[in-house]
This record gives structure tokens, C-alpha cells and sequence, in this order.
């Protein structure tokens, strides 16, 4: 099978991680018949040094053209003076709507490996597996009324939270289905004591469980999650909520993984889904070569899952990431004494060479 995936590397670490993203893609040909017509495209800062626009309609276009996008990370300290629907971030949000990407899903699942690296103890987080399905295209990101003006003690900024019944029933759909898939649970995450936005996201939430009796549903606020997710993330197989708290929630779960490098990310909803790493730009680091580019190979999993139908793959992708920590290879990040730390594209390498002998094994 050939596909078009478009590749947006952005700002930072974003093209260093990519190319490792890259690298996988071609690798997958030899063992598994999967090749790839790869176009690159420009986004978020480096889109508005050549363009001026974070999100040029011809990135948009080539995204629309795809089967798929891989996306590295946008923005940085060059852009923060923008305007903000002029930064880099906007061109980010922009795709997202544009494409309809309702769904973005962020799953947490810790590697025996690296069960060292997480900052809990390890009877805390030893065999944690939650995925987080976040809504992304609407809420307090695009709420209307926003912006800045003068009041009479100086400025006020507003920003709206708002969603429809049709905007919780989608993303809640998705997360029952979902769970029926895995453990059959799912968390509802909300405000509901005091933002009447969460009132009906819960009203929502609970009359679409009524279809899915082989799914539990539980409510909880945001900030009990939060804490719950420290205290004990065992407990959680998905958690639905909003945009805002699920980018809050979703870098919780993240770090009970030892390092936000490790996290995938897949946004899903329209016919072109986009796959990404959790992690932003880290401009700190950039061009130096130690980035991980874990997640972004996981994205990679995550792209060959949902968008291409290729489960086989996916799996093979993953047990190349594990065999590779298993031999005790590390980046920067995820350091721990005895191991032995390798670059960003050292990394890519190792699982390269990883998924040809986990082809060749299964063969």
C-alpha cells in the first residue's frame, strides 16, 4: 500500500523529532509493504518567517490532499511578541478547525523500563494505561467573546467557554466506544458545581451512558482528578473532558510516564487525522540533538492505527520502542544510572534497526 502523509516538522525540536518519525515511516516498507509518499510543509513560526501566516493555505491544502498528517510542534521566545492570532499557536488551532478534529486522544501507558523515571513511587504508577480523549475544536479556545479591552481600572481580558449538546455527544460517543474497546470504564471530567457549561456537559455525558450499560461512567471535577491521577492513576481506563482541562489533565498523565517526551498524541474527527507528541517546542533544547523522539515514533504507532488501518504495523512500531528501552537505551530525560543515553537520532536508529528484527522474528 502507498499513502500521502503530509509532514509538518514546525518550531524547536519539532523537525529533529520528525525526522526520527520519518525515518520509522520508511523503515516500515521493507517488512511490511507500507510505503509512504512523504510531503513537507510549513507551520506555526516557521511558516510566519516565510510567509506570515502560521498556517498558509497551501499547508492546509496539502494536509486536505493527505491521508494523514505527522506534526512536530510550534512556537517559541522569536514569536512571543505576536499579536495573538498571529503567533504561531493559532496556526495550530486554525488546522485543528479546519479539519474538524474533534477528538484528540493522549493515552499514558508506562514501560516496565522506565518505571524508574516516573516521579511517583513505584507501586503508584507500575501498569498505569489510561488514555485521555480531550474535545479540541471548541470550548474556552474558541469561545466568542475573547480579546482584550479597556475597562475603567485599566484592561479586562475575556475568553467564553461554551458547547453545544452536539459538541458533547460527539466527543462522549467516542469515549464510550473507546472504552469498550479497553477496560470498560470511562471518567467524565468537569466543573459542574460552579460553571453551568460543565451543568450540561454532565447532563449530557450521563443520558449517552444510558446506551452503553457495558460501559461504567463516573463524574468527576477537575481539580479531584487532578489529584486523583497522583494520588492514584490505577483507578482510570479513559477520561473524557473539555479543550481546557483536558491539555491540563492530559500533561498530568504524561508525567506519571517518567517524561512528556514518551506521550503520542492522535486528533482524530474529520477525514484527515493529525499525529503529534504531546510535548511543545522546548526551544531550551533545540539543535542540540537530545530531544526524545519517543512520542513522536509512537505518534507514528498511533498514525498507522487510526488513519491507515494498519494495526500489525502499529503493534510491531510499539514492541520496537519496548525492546529498545528493554536493552537499556536512553535519552536525556528518561536518564538513569547503568543505561546507556543516546541521542535523538541515535534513538530513531536503534528502534529502526528494533522493528526490522521484530518484523523479521514475527516473520
Amino acid at each position: 500500500m502507498t499513502y500521502r502523509i503530509a509532514v509538518l516538522p514546525g518550531d524547536g525540536v519539532g523537525p529533529e523529532v520528525v525526522a526520527q518519525g520519518v525515518k520509522v515511516l520508511c523503515a516500515l516498507e521493507a517488512p511490511f509493504g507500507i510505503r509512504c509518499e512523504l510531503q513537507e510543509g510549513l507551520v506555526g513560526g516557521a511558516a510566519i518567517d516565510a510567509t506570515g501566516d502560521p498556517l498558509p493555505e497551501a499547508t492546509l491544502q496539502l494536509c486536505r490532499d493527505s491521508q494523514a498528517v505527522l506534526f512536530g510542534s510550534v512556537g517559541g521566545p522569536k514569536w512571543d511578541d505576536l499579536p495573538p492570532d498571529k503567533r504561531p499557536e493559532r496556526g495550530l488551532l486554525r488546522l485543528r478547525q479546519a479539519l474538524d478534529l474533534f477528538a484528540n486522544l493522549r493515552p499514558a501507558k508506562l514501560y516496565n523500563a522506565l518505571i524508574e523515571a516516573s516521579s511517583l513511587r513505584p507501586e503508584v504508577v507500575q501498569g498505569i494505561d489510561l488514555l485521555v480523549v480531550r474535545e479540541l475544536v471548541g470550548g474556552i479556545y474558541f469561545g466568542q467573546p475573547r480579546g482584550i479591552e479597556p475597562d475603567a481600572s485599566g484592561e479586562r481580558g475575556i475568553n467564553t467557554m461554551s458547547y453545544s449538546s452536539a459538541e458533547i455527544a460527539r466527543i462522549a460517543r467516542l469515549a464510550f466506544d473507546l472504552a469498550r474497546r479497553r477496560r470498560g470504564r470511562v471518567t467524565s471530567v468537569d466543573k459542574a458545581n460552579v460553571l453551568d457549561v460543565s451543568v450540561l456537559w454532565r447532563r449530557e455525558v450521563t443520558e449517552l451512558a444510558g446506551g452503553y450499560d457495558d460501559v461504567e461512567l463516573e463524574h468527576q471535577y477537575v481539580d479531584n482528578c487532578a489529584m486523583q491521577l497522583i494520588r492514584d492513576p490505577r483507578q482510570f481506563d479513559v477520561i473524557v473532558t473539555s479543550n481546557l482541562f483536558g491539555d491540563i489533565l492530559s500533561d498530568v498523565a504524561a508525567m506519571l510516564t517518567g517524561s512528556i517526551g514518551m506521550l503520542p498524541s492522535a486528533s482524530l474527527g474529520g477525514t484527515v487525522g493529525v499525529f503529534e507528541p504531546v510535548h511543545g517546542s522546548a526551544p531550551d533544547i533545540a539543535g542540540q540533538g537530545i530531544a526524545n523522539p519517543i512520542a513522536t515514533v509512537n505518534s507514528v504507532a498511533m498514525m498507522l492505527q487510526y488513519a491507515l488501518d494498519e494495526s500489525h504495523a502499529a503493534q510491531a512500531v510499539e514492541s520496537a520502542v519496548e525492546r529498545v528501552l528493554n536493552q537499556g537505551y536512553r535519552t536525556a530525560d528518561v536518564m538513569r544510572p547503568g543505561a546507556t543515553q543516546v541521542g535523538t537520532a541515535e534513538m530513531g536508529d536503534l528502534v529502526c534497526a528494533a522493528l526490522n528484527d521484530t518484523a523479521a522474528s514475527a516473520g
